[in-house]
């Protein structure tokens, strides 16, 4: 019989039930943070179409500008000032390329979404915001009424962001509540069902001119 030559791409501890580490095919499993996640494989790219820097950035700018991208509607009007040529999508794109992205095992790269910006502004933030899912698909926030706190009102709305990184979906609550109500449930549609969502919420003022530096609320599963 004669010798195989074989190669090792990844590994399986667990059995077929649990999370893999190395590259099958066009995947990449890792672990990052106690969790087992996948990513998509880097392209390869021909000699000569840039330094290995040049490729590390332009592969960060084409995430983030992914992930910015489908929610322009917030960004692009709550986040800070437009100054000189730079529009506000602008400066989320400038924001969360130099502050959200963390290197993950394999030498590739990630948002971490705690960090993570939607809005940024001068106005009073959410206080103590925390979220939970309910059955029916709700997602149930709370927070701290701060009314009357330096510039904080208390018909300033709400602004909820849920998003899926299984599906790189959104979806948005513009106005989700008023911040004097505290609480506020919200239906996710059919398709989240079953989804980690990540939750970021933040504060509108009532003529829409001033927002809120935004807060990552958390994490929850749709049920």
């Amino acid at each position: 019989m004669s010798n195989l030559n074989l190669k090792i791409m990844g590994k399986i501890p667990d059995g077929i039930f649990g999370g893999f580490s190395g590259r099958v095919g066009r995947v990449v499993g890792y672990q990052w943070r106690g969790e087992d996640l996948l990513r998509k494989a880097p392209r390869k790219r021909p000699k000569g179409s840039g330094t290995a820097r040049q490729l590390e950035q332009r592969d960060k700018f084409a995430m983030v500008m992914r992930f910015l991208t489908p929610i322009q509607d917030v960004v692009g009007v709550y986040f800070g000032n437009v100054y000189q040529s730079k529009s506000r999508f602008n400066l989320a794109m400038s924001y969360n390329l130099t502050n959200a992205i963390v290197e993950v095992p394999g030498g590739s790269f990630a948002l971490d979404f705690p960090r993570v910006l939607l809005t940024k502004g001068g106005l009073r933030g959410m206080e103590s915001g925390t979220v939970v899912a309910r059955a029916g698909r709700i997602l149930e926030l709370n927070w701290t009424d701060n009314s009357g706190q330096g510039s904080a009102a208390a018909d300033d709305f709400v602004l909820v962001v849920a998003y899926s990184p299984v599906q790189e979906l959104f979806q948005v609550f513009d106005p989700a509540a008023l911040r004097s109500e505290a609480t506020v449930q919200l239906t996710m549609p059919t398709y989240f069902n079953g989804e980690e969502v990540q939750v970021w919420a933040s504060m509108v003022s009532a003529d829409r001119k001033v927002a809120a530096i935004s807060s990552y609320i958390g994490t929850a599963v749709i049920i």
